[in-house]
């Protein structure tokens, strides 16, 4: 994951000066252990400013808005008693320039985000943002300079170089070491201090200079057509000269962007439109080099990237969860029923030990004491049939020992068949949960991690997860279904989790729908809306087959057979759980899964 470097830091910034400053603070919420979202308003606007420490994603930035769920941080209860009421009246970061009189040291990833009673006031609360990576915090201080609050207190025993205590002073991170990049620093200079001692040109760039990031001396060196790897002692001079180019065009970027903040005027030709957010191949970029996609804002793309990238990792890591669990559970449930299955069996096996009681009993005048078998032809075949005896009991005791047997398995079937039953039952569901979460093998969009977040909470409803967090998602917008046009302009919906799919099947359907499933294998509802007086095509119906057959466990068969009906032949069994259903009066048609990628590109 890209991390904010000095840049990102100081274009965000200028951003957000000249857009919410002044801005009165109206809430503050704390979406989970490494974020807070702070509601600020001006006179034209109201948004979310998050502000996160977290260790791979530290950031500010204009964000979503917080969840509709309780807070119950104590951090950002803190800053709410502190802060409620004030107005943010500056940002304050860490200058370009070495002789620039200011708290933080030069070219450091520090904000200070500074509130008053009004605009105009003098500051009164300093809450400062620090952006380090695994070292990253938020520190709310007054204006004595005294820690009244922090999001990961630091004791002595963890650092020795800078503890972070409340109630004792702030102090800076410690300066760096490596050279100030500077505009005044001649190319010549500036080229014997890289290649001093022959190694890769991205390695020389980040060790000699400060303010520089991995992602920033990549782009850098590829705009200037050179590869980061690249010795130093193999570059001709006109490749110094191309990048020392674009070694410029950063500077001016850097001091153009906090002279605009300042009381120093631009000089002639200069603007505030330093920066060009977009996308990269890899990542992102403020300056404009190696972009494929612009971005709105600098606002609009951190909050994006690092949205989506948190997003990503946790969906991987409920996925593999929750597929490790149901697979635990699934193989303890099939070993249960085949074991009952097995008991089943041997109960098939309760009229033959009836019959050759009765058999025994009709021929007493054949057995001998101490025999261990006896053969005797059976009632209705005349065959011959062995009859295994205790040679230690008479012929009424074994044919009393047959008959107890005999209703022994009796009792166990009528005891085992329910909770067969119920196993199966379990089994059935469980698996097309399992199949639900094989069609969402990777994240796409917010929605697939909403998608994964209402089936981890069916889980937790139907007791087969733990919710040790104590989570309530039911204030959160849900999940959609796939929405998807037949050839005819139909509108086609397919659940992405159960919740979905009692919604399409139970709320959402109507007298002229059509209801899909593939037959006696788990997979999603689907729902094609018919309006009235319209007949869909048999391509629409295939259409929809074909997709259907695609979101089930038969993804990778050839022809999977698809069940339709109306919705009004659809029934939820009574103490059903999520997502199963009985139909009646269905008509089948052959889906083909295959065909259905073709759909989706």
């Amino acid at each position: 994951m890209q991390l904010v470097d000095f840049t990102t830091l100081t274009a965000t910034c200028s951003e957000l000066r000249a857009e919410w400053i002044p801005a009165r603070l109206e809430q503050v919420y704390q979406r989970d252990r490494f974020t807070i979202a702070i509601a600020l308003r001006t006179l034209k606007r109201r948004s979310w400013l998050s502000v996160s420490w977290h260790p791979q994603a530290a950031r500010v930035c204009i964000g979503d808005p917080p969840p509709r769920t309780p807070d119950t941080f104590t951090f950002s209860d803190q800053l709410r008693h502190q802060l409620g009421g004030f107005a943010l009246v500056a940002i304050e970061a860490s200058s370009a320039d070495a002789n620039t009189p200011s708290a933080i040291a030069p070219w450091e990833r520090v904000i200070d985000l500074q509130f008053a009673r009004r605009p105009g006031d003098p500051a009164i609360w300093h809450l400062y943002v620090e952006i380090m990576g695994k070292y990253s915090n938020v520190i709310l201080t007054g204006a004595d300079n005294l820690i009244v609050t922090a999001a990961h207190q630091v004791n002595a025993q963890q650092s020795s170089v800078r503890p972070i205590l409340t109630g004792q002073p702030y102090e800076a991170p410690p300066a760096l070491t490596a050279t100030i990049p500077t505009l005044s620093e001649s190319q010549e200079r500036w080229q014997e201090r890289l290649s001093l001692i022959p190694a890769a040109l991205r390695r020389q760039m980040l060790k000699n200079y400060r303010g520089l990031s991995p992602a920033l001396v990549v782009s850098m060196v590829q705009t200037a057509s050179l590869d980061p790897e690249q010795s130093t002692d193999s570059l001709k001079q006109s490749d110094w000269d191309a990048l020392f180019l674009r070694w410029q065009e950063w500077l001016q970027a850097i001091w153009q962007s906090q002279s605009s903040q300042s009381s120093t005027p631009l000089a002639k030709g200069e603007t505030g439109e330093v920066f060009h957010p977009g996308w990269t191949h890899e990542g992102y970029n403020v300056l404009g080099w190696g972009i494929v996609k612009p971005a709105e804002s600098i606002q609009e793309l951190l909050n994006r990237y690092y949205t989506d990238r948190l997003n990503q990792q946790e969906f991987n890591q409920i996925h593999h969860q929750l597929s490790q669990k149901l697979n635990n559970i699934l193989e303890k449930l099939r070993l249960k029923a085949s074991t009952f299955t097995e008991r089943l069996q041997q109960s098939d096996q309760a009229d033959q030990y009836r019959q050759q009681a009765d058999l025994l009993m009709a021929y007493l005048q054949n057995w001998e004491p101490g025999m261990k078998s006896i053969d005797l032809n059976d009632f209705d075949t005349d065959k011959p049939v062995t009859i295994p005896l205790d040679p230690e009991k008479n012929a009424v005791q074994n044919a009393q020992s047959l008959y107890k047997r005999n209703q022994k398995l009796k009792r166990a079937r009528s005891a085992v068949e329910p909770l067969l039953k119920e196993v199966q039952a379990e089994i059935d569901y469980l698996e097309q949960v399992e199949a639900t979460l094989t069609q969402m093998d990777s994240y796409d969009d917010p929605e697939d991690l909403q998608t994964l977040l209402e089936i981890r909470d069916e889980l937790i409803q139907q007791r087969y997860l733990e919710d040790p967090d104590n989570r309530s998602r039911r204030g959160e917008e849900g999940s959609h279904p796939y929405r998807y046009q037949t050839p005819s302009g139909f509108e086609l919906l397919i659940g992405r989790n159960n919740r979905q799919n009692d919604q399409l099947t139970f709320r959402m359907a109507g007298d002229y729908d059509l209801w899909f499933h593939t037959q006696e294998i788990p997979g999603s509802h689907g729902l094609l809306r018919v309006a009235p007086g319209s007949v869909p095509e048999e391509a629409d119906l295939q259409f929809a087959a074909d997709l259907i057959s695609y979101y089930s466990r038969a993804r990778q068969s050839d022809r999977v057979p698809v069940v339709y009906t109306e919705p009004k032949h659809v029934y939820k069994p009574k103490g059903a759980k999520p997502g199963l259903a009985i139909y009646k009066q269905e008509r089948i048609i052959w889906g083909r899964p295959q065909t259905a990628i073709n759909y989706l590109k």
